[in-house]
């Protein structure tokens, strides 16, 4: 089973992101499809930071929820490298969910850093986020997650790695390329130390 969500306006700031991921006050759960359909479809970025930015958030401590956003954020992330226009995910990814008082806990704790980030963002260095280098940024993108399932045992190496994916999609998003710029060196640091400790191991 596969489904496609509906086409939205995307949002236009990180605030904006986490107010149409808010559960409804009859709402026990929210699924992967609740809020990919809250976002829209068809803005990649918009899309990656969802599980990004909440990777970042506590919720980054429930077993599985890593192993679940590297998938989600590899998957979206190969499809907007390899052009296609409209998001497609399985249905077992689009029927996890996780509970609307996680949620909105997580939520809560990410609205002052969003509220910094968006008011420190403004569209500058566009050559980083311009068409020609969005492939580069995806393929960053999916360096950082792919491996996410088996780091997920390390303490806080996803959530390091989703906030550097965060920061780079957010750029993408808001055409800002000093986050993007941030997101790679935050990124690359984070895969210097794993290889210094590989190397330390062997």
């Amino acid at each position: 089973m596969t489904t496609e969500p509906e086409d939205r306006p995307s949002p236009g700031s990180l605030t904006e992101l986490l107010d149409a991921l808010r559960p409804h006050e009859s709402q026990d759960q929210m699924s992967v499809h609740d809020m990919v359909e809250r976002v829209g479809g068809r803005s990649f970025p918009a899309v990656i930071l969802v599980p990004a930015v909440l990777l970042v958030s506590p919720l980054s401590g429930i077993p599985s929820v890593p192993t679940l956003g590297g998938l989600l954020i590899t998957l979206i992330a190969a499809q907007a490298l390899f052009g296609r226009k409209h998001l497609w995910l399985p249905g077992f990814l689009m029927r996890r969910s996780v509970s609307s008082r996680r949620m909105s806990k997580a939520l809560d704790w990410l609205a002052r850093p969003s509220s910094w980030m968006d008011r420190f963002s403004r569209p500058r260095w566009r050559p980083l986020s311009s068409k020609a280098a969005q492939p580069l940024t995806y393929l960053s993108v999916i360096v950082l997650a792919i491996g996410w399932p088996v780091l997920e045992l390390l303490p806080f190496v996803t959530s390091f790695g989703a906030g550097a994916v965060s920061m780079m999609m957010f750029g993408l998003m808001t055409r800002d390329g000093a986050y993007l710029l941030a997101g790679y060196l935050q990124g690359a640091a984070i895969y210097l130390i794993l290889l210094t400790i590989w190397s330390g191991l062997i």
